[in-house]
């Protein structure tokens, strides 16, 4: 599975990527180890992400909600509250209609 996903920045902003391993990624992004944007605004919480079968469409979904203003991906992270935990981790709860997509 590949996944497009938000990040919250310690100051409060947010940063948009793609991976093939959420849990691995989130880690990596907290150990100074992700993004060069990251590095300076860590802890970072995972806030939002998408599910997809193939690199290409997570890769096209990243680009287009790095270019969405701040205040849209709020409202995306907003009406998806309940796909991940206080903690950042990934509820199964809820999880069987991620952003609007349909169930496969």
């Amino acid at each position: 599975m590949n996944y497009a996903y938000l990040v919250r920045c310690r100051d409060g902003s947010l940063y948009a990527g793609w991976t093939n391993d959420l849990g691995a990624r989130v880690k990596a992004h907290n150990a100074g180890e992700g993004a060069k944007y990251t590095r300076s605004r860590r802890p970072v919480e995972l806030v939002y992400f998408e599910a997809f079968d193939t690199r290409e469409e997570a890769m096209s979904r990243e680009w287009h909600l790095k270019r969405l203003s701040r205040q849209e991906k709020l409202a995306l992270i907003s009406q998806n509250r309940n796909q991940t935990g206080k903690d950042g981790a990934i509820m199964e709860a809820g999880t069987s209609n991620i952003a609007g997509r349909d169930p496969e």
